[in-house]
This record gives structure tokens, sequence and C-alpha cells, in this order.
């Protein structure tokens, strides 16, 4: 399973803060997946941080 945040993210920090595992925030202060590969066991994280996320630019494939 893949994760990526795409255009649009506000910077709440929903994501980093749930899943600090998945997400961090990057040098221009919005949240991008730390790999585009979710590790093994990790794939109910990734799926509730898109189902939860406000803006709708974390996408699980």
């Amino acid at each position: 399973m893949t994760v990526t945040v795409i255009a649009g993210c506000i910077s709440c920090g929903l994501c980093t803060e749930e899943f600090p595992n998945l997400f961090r925030m990057n040098d221009d202060g919005v949240a991008e997946a730390i790999s585009p590969q979710v590790p093994a066991g990790k794939e109910g994280e990734a799926r509730q941080a898109e189902e939860d996320c406000p803006v709708n630019v974390i996408l699980t494939a």
C-alpha cells in the first residue's frame, strides 16, 4: 500500500500528531508522507489518516 499527500494541505497537523510514524511536516510547513510505501501492519493507520484529513488530501492506494 502507498500513501501520499496531494496539494491542498492546510498544515493542521492532525496526521502528524495522530500518525507520526507515517507523516511529518516538511520545510514548507505542510504534511508529507515519511515514505510513500506504508510499513507492514500500518495500513489501517494510513486509511484512518485518509479518512480523518479535514481537507481530503491524503490518498492511499
